[in-house]
């Protein structure tokens, strides 16, 4: 755990901006990340983070030292993440909208009064563990799955499940945080574990990708990034699982099972869009690839989406595709290539 001075502690009570910096910042990757886990999308946490860091900046003086400065900063980022969750509701991806499309849909239309669940870049997100108590590792606490299932949960009940299972916090901790009683914590938590329960894999993605291998996973992405390049359906599908899903937040139809996906692939991303050209990334602590898409304007390729990839075994389970150059800024991926 990052070691807290309580010299700049003292000088940040008395209104000293620089020690106050030197004191959080250490701390921000991993309150950056709660306030994702909270919120379901970046721009978001980076909106509650900023104004977390300045309800404590000026909420300092009445911090007694009871508890930790790291556990009296999250008990500040979780309240200011409640009151987003209360004025702006939860985040969704196309599965949770309706049933899967039996065949493409062409001319699919971005949904525009959906809050969508956007993706996660690994470079945000603090080295290490999350502590001792923490029942989840930094990069399993992101995965998208788990991301997605708290998302179903009430603000109360995904506050109590993050800081339980994810950080470690007790039960008596939540209920002062979240001014409520023990016996509401422990509630809310049952709740909170029973739906999650039913919405994640059983076998994270971080123990997927430790099975396979850097290497292997890197054959994987370069394997499906060329054969959309290439414009080669049989060695794409070759790839997937027979119940592989595809969704391309923020269009609304989504595909399961290789007809389905089989029929949108080779309509669309490898019968209409054109040339593609990938970056490889790593989002929600899974594969992920920067798509780029011929642009006759331009003269070049530019920046269309995120593709984050779920693996089981050796085979692609899950593809969801972030549609929007937004989203590759966050990444660090140029807006275009030559």
């Amino acid at each position: 755990m990052t070691q807290i001075s309580e010299s700049d502690l003292a000088s940040a009570r008395e209104g000293d901006d620089a020690a106050f910096t030197r004191l959080v910042e250490p701390l921000r990757p991993e309150l950056h990340a709660h306030c994702y886990r909270m919120l379901g999308s970046v721009h978001d946490a980076d909106d509650a983070l900023q104004d977390a860091l300045l309800r404590a900046w000026k909420g300092l003086a009445r911090f007694e030292g009871r508890s930790s400065l790291r556990s009296w900063l999250y008990t500040v980022a979780t309240r200011t993440c409640l009151d987003t969750v209360a004025s702006r509701g939860r985040r969704a991806l196309p599965v949770d909208l309706g049933p899967a499309s039996e065949q493409a849909v062409t001319g699919d239309a971005p949904r525009t009064d959906v809050a969508w669940l956007g993706p996660y870049p690994d470079t945000a997100l603090a080295e290490g563990t999350l502590g001792p108590q923490s029942a989840y590792e930094q990069r399993e606490a992101v995965e998208l799955a788990f991301v997605a299932a708290c998302q179903h949960l009430p603000g109360n009940q995904r506050a109590a499940l993050l800081l339980f299972e994810v950080l470690g916090f007790s039960a008596a901790e939540i209920a002062e945080v979240m001014r409520t009683s023990t016996a509401s914590v422990n509630s809310a938590l049952q709740r909170a574990r029973k739906i999650v329960a039913e919405k994640v894999p059983d076998v994270t993605q971080q123990r997927t990708l430790r099975s396979l291998g850097d290497a292997r996973v890197r054959e994987i992405v370069t394997g499906y990034t060329t054969a959309l390049e290439r414009g080669d359906a049989d060695a794409l599908l070759a790839l997937l699982t027979e119940d592989v899903t595809w969704s391309m937040p923020p269009l609304p139809h989504w595909y399961r099972g290789l007809g389905p996906v089989t029929d949108f692939a080779t309509r669309v991303p490898l019968g209409s869009c054109g040339s593609w050209r990938h970056l490889p990334t790593s989002a929600n602590g899974q594969p992920a690839v920067g798509a780029y898409l011929w642009d006759d304007a331009l003269g070049r390729h530019a920046g269309w989406s995120i593709t984050v990839l779920a693996l089981r075994g050796e085979r692609i389970t899950e593809l969801t595709t972030f549609i929007g150059a937004e989203h590759l800024a966050a990444f660090g991926l140029p807006a275009s290539l030559d």
